[in-house]
């Protein structure tokens, strides 16, 4: 693929994280793509939707879903900010995406990789190409950003 497509895309999810952040959401976005065309954009809502799957990645594939009448989302590209959770990945797995590409790993419950690669694990009957680091500076820093301001907020 592309590195300069993906830095694209991944800068229309960085705009869904800002979009969460300023709603005082952890910010994270994610964007549903497929033959150059966004079918679901999403960010961080679990806190105003009081709904623990409202991660970003949930909320654009739910949207992609709806858009092309199929929870089925072959040769989809998802770009998230950060690396998705466990949860997300059996998500993006259902829905038979074909790549996943994440800006910033996590390192507490990244699930792509770093902490888990259920991404890869050989009992799913469906394999995605997973992705990761594009932008991922940009990423760290507004979740860095974010958590910093909220630190700060709290202590006296």
């Amino acid at each position: 693929m592309d590195e300069s497509v993906d830095r694209e895309w991944m800068e229309l999810a960085l705009e869904e994280a800002r979009h969460a952040g300023d709603d005082g959401e952890v910010p994270v976005g994610a964007v549903v793509v497929r033959d150059g065309e966004v079918l679901g954009r999403g960010c961080n809502r679990p806190v105003a939707a009081h709904d623990p799957t409202a991660h970003a990645e949930i909320v654009a594939l739910r949207e992609a879903a709806a858009m092309v009448g199929n929870y089925r989302l072959p040769g989809a590209t998802l770009y998230v900010t950060l690396e998705p959770c466990p949860m997300c990945i059996g998500a993006i797995i259902h829905a038979r995406v074909a790549r996943l590409v994440f800006g910033a790993t996590d390192p507490k419950i990244g699930a792509a990789g770093s902490v888990f690669n259920l991404a890869a694990a050989p009992a799913h009957n469906h394999r995605v190409r997973v992705d990761g680091g594009v932008l991922g500076d940009a990423c760290g820093d507004e979740l860095r950003t974010f958590f910093r301001a909220r630190r700060r907020s709290v202590t006296p």
